[in-house]
């Protein structure tokens, strides 16, 4: 077990129960977004490209911090970089409450320092989830973890729909007719909603963070990174091809909880009001959860490269049935797509990582840059569902799956070498 401590075995099981823990906290913060998008643009009387700097505050991060996330990491070492991720995080929750007593600049800053914490805990515990078992079994595990995030991605829509969308939420028309004093008033009030929640949030985080700091974790060796290995990081192809596959997939996926609330809201799918679809994007996110669940066993069987490609094309048919069909078709054809999305990350992270060596902990820095892609995408999606309407927008993530598909095709033998026969 390469890069483990020997006669770690047990030890490496206790230590990927605790790091579900983590997976499924920054799942639930991360797709919190999606109930504060359709929340700020009604508060805030925003188009849906200043909408989306919500997303783009908060994957933007993972391109500004992930380097210097790595080289924290190679100091300090995993767990510390687990606990001070927490802490950042921590931080970034507490920001919300000053933010909603200002504008809407200040929630953007609060998410991006939220994001920051949570870029390092990627950076640490993506690679750590890799050392903890033979390479061969690293997608299944992987798998495993997302599951637990997609649990909290799950979990999040449905809980922050009724604590931040169950007030009675005005139309900027309704608004506009308001006197300039009480639509002050009111933009403070909603804004506030987001208060309680994160607080608490913030409060889990910090609790979480002094767990891990008393924890006892195996020591997991770093490996030397010399210069030549920096050097030669571009020359791995399926780790760049792997780093666009990341940065079209997040920003896919993204880009349809982002705006799913508004899509069920269009009165040619489901005509519903924000606190009626937030529920439904646990659906959403529930499919990935219960694929990679299904994913962590089948995985152990299937070539990934091969998975990869076929949910990949499963997405594709999806989009298009909710581009070009209406009501209840196109509402969950929409939904299913997060069952596609279930073993996409992991999977693409371990494929990208495979036989790096020295140059593992490089090559995790550069995919969670590439997570930058849920910055950049939605904010093109929200572009064109402001010029050719939302439910046409979603043509823009089916390009993004269609080089899923073909990263996935091109390297579906990739673990053929390590499978027993």
């Amino acid at each position: 077990m390469a890069g483990v401590a020997p006669g770690a075995t047990k030890t490496n099981q206790g230590a990927l129960f605790i790091i579900i823990m983590l997976f499924f906290m920054w799942g639930l913060l991360t797709s919190l977004n999606d109930v504060l998008i359709p929340h700020l643009k009604a508060v805030y009387t925003l188009t849906y490209v200043q909408a989306m700097l919500v997303q783009f505050c908060f994957f933007g991060a993972y391109f500004l911090v992930s380097v210097p996330a790595g080289a924290l990491i190679r100091r300090i070492g995993y767990q510390r970089g687990v606990v001070t991720g927490l802490v950042v995080a921590a931080v970034g929750c507490a920001l919300f409450y000053p933010a909603s007593l200002g504008g809407y600049g200040l929630f953007l800053g609060a998410l991006f320092v939220l994001a920051s914490g949570i870029t390092i805990l990627q950076v640490a515990a993506n690679p750590y989830v890799t050392y903890l078992g033979p390479a061969s079994t690293a997608s299944s595990r992987l798998n495993l973890t997302q599951a637990f995030n997609a649990l909290g991605t799950t979990v999040a829509p449905a809980l922050g729909g009724m604590l931040i969308l169950s007030g009675a939420v005005l139309s900027a028309q309704e608004l506009l007719q308001l006197p300039a004093a009480q639509q002050a008033a009111y933009k403070a009030h909603e804004a506030a909603a987001v208060q309680g929640p994160y607080l608490a949030l913030g409060a889990v985080l910090l609790g979480l963070a002094l767990f891990f700091a008393l924890a006892r974790l195996p020591r997991i060796a770093q490996p030397a990174t010399d210069a030549a290995a920096k050097v030669s990081l571009l020359s791995h192809r399926h780790l760049v091809l792997g780093a666009i596959a990341i940065f079209l997939y997040v920003g896919g996926e993204v880009s349809i909880g982002s705006l799913l609330i508004n899509f069920l809201g269009e009165p040619n799918v489901a005509g519903m009001t924000a606190a009626e679809a937030a529920p439904y994007v646990s659906y959403y996110w529930g499919g990935a959860m219960v694929g990679r669940f299904i994913g962590f066993g089948v995985m152990r069987k299937v070539s990934p490269g091969a998975a990869l490609a076929a949910t990949a094309a499963g997405s594709v048919l999806l989009i298009l049935v909710a581009v070009f069909a209406s009501g209840t078709l196109a509402m969950w054809a929409l939904l299913l797509v997060g069952l596609c999305n279930s073993i996409m990350f992991p999977t693409i992270f371990s494929m990208a990582l495979h036989k790096l060596g020295a140059a593992t902990g490089q090559g995790s820095g550069l995919l969670c840059m590439a997570i930058v892609g849920g910055a950049i995408v939605p904010f093109a999606q929200g572009l064109l569902a402001d010029t050719v309407g939302v439910q046409w927008s979603f043509l823009l993530p089916i390009l993004c799956y269609l080089y899923v598909l073909f990263y996935g095709l091109k390297y579906a033998t990739l673990y053929a070498q390590q499978r027993p026969a």
